[in-house]
């Protein structure tokens, strides 16, 4: 069930029975070649609407655009910085608290925000033990899991993929999205078939070392039907973390 198609009424009756949420979180940037410029938060926001939908699990509006400073130098690619995707959180998670909220759980879809999340989660505690005293308890609970690394999703991903996943612009997230929206299927020639490796600065030096976009990865093995599959163990994983999430806190 998604928050933006819920009316206020039916939020004040979720909230008597569950304070979770899920919020998709990733990043508009590029993917290389035949990769959608919105992977990033088309990867998780179709695993939660979908598990929200099975579960019964309340699912924000998705937080679609992250850190993507590297990515600069591809046209289509949005970045934030990170005292503005931590300040955009905190209000985020403020808002929702302000309503009964307590617990909080991001399902990201891109690496380069992983840092920023942390540390916005530092800062919510933080002016919430100020505002309330040192030493008292927030009340909040927030987590953060990459979709990719949900239980048993990256061993599924290698499975399919053996050679060529690489670490960006990767076949199991361009599957994902191409089942997600399959009339946005693209065809592009790689080349080379998979793309180097190499270390993560600037937007001219990431487009130098992978002139393409990618890194590691051969995205041409993509397809829908290996990214229905990777959806569907996804969902179950999802419920379960976040189920797990809910009784741990």
């Amino acid at each position: 069930m998604q928050l933006k198609l819920q009316t206020w009424q039916e939020i004040e009756s979720y909230l008597e029975t569950s304070r979770g949420l899920i919020i998709p979180i990733g990043s508009t940037e590029q993917h290389g070649p035949n990769g959608l410029l919105g992977t990033d938060i088309i990867c998780p926001e179709t695993i939660a609407i979908r598990a929200g939908e099975r579960a019964g699990i309340l699912v924000a509006p998705s937080f679609n655009v992250g850190c993507a400073q590297h990515h600069m130098a591809f046209p289509g690619s949005i970045t934030l910085r990170p005292s503005t995707m931590i300040a955009s959180m905190t209000d985020w998670v403020n808002s929702l608290a302000c309503h009964g909220f307590t617990h909080f759980y991001f399902l990201n879809g891109h690496g380069g925000n992983v840092a920023t999340v942390q540390a916005a989660f530092s800062e919510i505690h933080a002016q919430r033990s100020l505002k309330s005293g040192a030493g008292a308890p927030t009340g909040l609970q927030m987590t953060c899991q990459n979709w990719w690394q949900l239980k048993g999703v990256f061993e599924l991903c290698k499975k399919l993929y053996p050679e060529g996943h690489g670490a960006h612009a990767t076949p199991s997230e361009v599957s994902v999205t191409y089942f997600a929206y399959p009339e946005a299927v693209k065809q592009a020639e790689m080349s080379p078939k998979i793309a180097p490796m190499g270390p993560i600065r600037d937007a001219e030096d990431y487009r130098r070392r992978f002139p393409d976009g990618r890194m590691g990865s051969d995205p041409s093995q993509a397809n829908v039907e290996d990214g229905e599959t990777l959806v569907n163990f996804a969902v179950k994983s999802l419920i379960d973390d976040y189920r797990s999430f809910l009784e741990s806190m």
